[in-house]
């Protein structure tokens, strides 16, 4: 059965853990109403896309 010779002492192993955490998504400005998007995505609220309008929102204001 494998075992350890010895400890892994707390600093090495969180070096070792320094790399695992997670980035907070990339947010962007919609150039055409404004509104937070993700990059390369077409924006949820307005439909615009690369400067042009690629899905119709149907607005019910």
């Amino acid at each position: 059965m494998a075992v350890p010779k010895k400890k892994i002492s707390k600093s090495r192993r969180n070096q070792r853990r320094s790399h695992d955490s997670l980035n907070a998504a990339t947010q962007t400005e919609c150039p055409n109403c404004g509104e937070i998007k993700r990059p390369h995505h077409v924006c949820e609220s307005c439909g615009h896309y690369d400067g042009r309008e690629v899905v119709e929102i149907d607005s019910i204001t």
